[in-house]
């Protein structure tokens, strides 16, 4: 007789910053549901994605990398990673094989205490030759974890077999998200997310980490057309000049690749407008964190 029961739970995503945690979850969702960028601490709140198959769902939750906070607003990204971790069936400890440290080792070891099935993810396989992949996996082999798998999150080597494995280890359980649902941000979140990205991307090392977005107005003009007003904020008056560019070169760079993204996201064209406003020290303070979407106690 044909097995028809159906397999599902939560699997969240965890590791230090940088180590591919939301190219992994894009790529397992099939869609852009997580902002990514070269640099750490991109993502700052807990993002969801959905992988529905016929005979299973799986529910990531992309966290923000585990760091010593300095702001309230790490505080509250360390805080959202280990919320994450309640409640899930399968924990995926993320490690980049290219550049392992002792905080990776140090995460491995902490998270291997948690009560539920456990994969070790060791990604970036493309950036490293097979004796030194070969030589990471036995450095972990005793360190308690159910699975070892190595995976390129950017070419999708490997991820056939995560899926796979993080199948084997649900429980039978509900749908809980309809088959076309692949993320519960909502588009507002999104699209505030999609323009600090091209603000990560474009921007020099000194501004991003004091950047956030607020959304002011999201207007659909008609079923063609949708305007959208924005705020990029940032803690210094000097590095408004930097966002603005010369002549305005920077903002409007941002905008236009910010633009394209949210035009796919939307399915309309899209009429951006951003300003920059100066907000000195917000990600210490909790009503500003609320104002961007950081949600604290």
């Amino acid at each position: 007789m044909k097995n028809t029961k159906f397999l599902s739970g939560f699997a969240a995503i965890v590791g230090r910053p940088n180590v591919g945690k939301s190219t992994m979850m894009n790529a397992m969702v099939g869609e852009k549901v997580a902002i990514v960028s070269s640099r750490p601490q991109t993502t700052r709140n807990r993002i969801m994605g959905v992988a529905t198959e016929k005979d299973w769902q799986i529910v990531f939750l992309d966290t923000p990398g585990l760091h010593k906070p300095r702001t309230k607003l790490g505080e509250y990204m360390v805080k959202s990673a280990k919320d994450a971790m309640d409640g899930i069936d399968v924990l995926l400890v993320l490690v980049d094989v290219s550049d392992i440290g002792p905080q990776d080792r140090a995460i491995a070891a902490e998270m291997v205490e948690r009560k539920v099935k456990k994969i070790l993810v060791l990604n970036k396989t493309d950036l490293v030759d097979e004796a030194k992949l070969l030589a990471a996996i036995a450095s972990f082999a005793e360190a308690g974890y159910d699975a070892i798998i190595p995976l390129s999150a950017r070419t999708g080597k490997g991820m056939d077999e995560l899926k796979k494995t993080i199948v084997s280890f649900l429980p039978e359980g509900p749908k809980y998200f309809p088959d076309d649902m692949m993320t519960d941000q909502p588009e507002r979140l999104i699209c505030a997310e999609i323009i600090r990205e091209k603000a990560l991307l474009n921007l020099r090392d000194e501004v991003p980490h004091g950047i956030g977005v607020e959304m002011m107005a999201i207007k659909k003009l008609s079923d063609n057309m949708t305007e959208i007003h924005a705020t990029i904020y940032c803690e210094r008056a000097s590095h408004k000049g930097i966002i603005i560019g010369k002549q305005g070169a920077m903002l409007r760079t941002i905008g236009a690749q910010a633009r394209q993204d949210i035009e796919t996201l939307l399915g309309t064209h899209v009429n951006l407008q951003l300003w920059v406003k100066v907000r000195e020290d917000w990600r210490n303070r909790m009503d500003d964190l609320r104002t961007l979407g950081y949600e604290g106690d």
